[in-house]
């Protein structure tokens, strides 16, 4: 499983920022003590780094300096500095992105996963859990299990995986997957729903797809 740390004072923000990559099913660590920083990162053997610039005991460009002098993983700044002399700054210390704080969580994953697919470290992968789903070939992958869902139940996965552990409305799947928010037939989902559980099952997860009346579709269950 890919492995992020977080180095942020703030303990509420580095909280939320564990918890949206959390969701996302990566495992997240945060570094709350600073005497030690650099040997406590290293000692995580993180895949990337989310690093914040006011620090204690050491500035951020500091830290993003020592760590890419030992060590080979990618380095995202984020900061509420934004001034242009900051970003150049931190991109001169061999930090590989830099994005100013409040930033929307759906841009923060998505730097953080385009990082990762720069150094390799992820293809098109998205998770959820212990489940993991090629997003170009739609196999799903769980414990030592696999297998190929054709492409309607994969998009269909792959919504409910990316909202996880949120539940997803029908007219939401509508427009991921077909393209419209409008019911062009009301039985579409549902047929399809039935499908993929069905395929699912071939696994051992053939009940973790839920359907929350009056709401939508989500994935709950140990297995997740």
């Amino acid at each position: 499983m890919i492995k992020i740390v977080v180095v942020e004072d703030d303990v509420y923000l580095r909280e939320e920022i564990m918890l949206t990559f959390q969701r996302k099913g990566y495992s997240v660590s945060g570094i709350s003590s600073f005497a030690a920083a650099e040997e406590e990162i290293l000692r995580l053997a993180p895949d990337l780094v989310l690093l914040d610039v006011n620090l204690p005991r050491k500035s951020g460009f500091e830290l993003c300096k020592w760590l890419k002098s030992r060590a080979s993983f990618p380095i995202l700044i984020l900061t509420a500095r934004d001034t242009l002399i900051d970003e150049l700054t931190a991109l001169g210390l061999g930090a590989d992105d830099f994005l100013t704080k409040p930033c929307h969580p759906d841009r923060l994953v998505a730097r953080a996963r385009r990082l990762l697919q720069t150094y390799g470290k992820i293809k098109n992968v998205i998770q959820a859990g212990s489940l993991a789903l090629d997003t170009d070939t739609y196999k799903l992958v769980w414990q030592n299990a696999s297998l190929i869902l054709p492409e309607t139940e994969g998009k269909i996965l792959r919504i409910l995986m990316e909202r996880h552990p949120m539940t997803v409305s029908r007219r939401e799947i509508f427009t991921f997957v077909w393209g419209t928010d409008e019911f062009v037939d009301e039985n579409i989902l549902p047929v399809n729903m039935t499908r993929l559980r069905k395929s699912l099952s071939e696994i051992g997860l053939g009940e973790i797809v839920k359907t929350i009346r009056g709401q939508g579709y989500c994935l709950k269950g140990e297995e997740i």
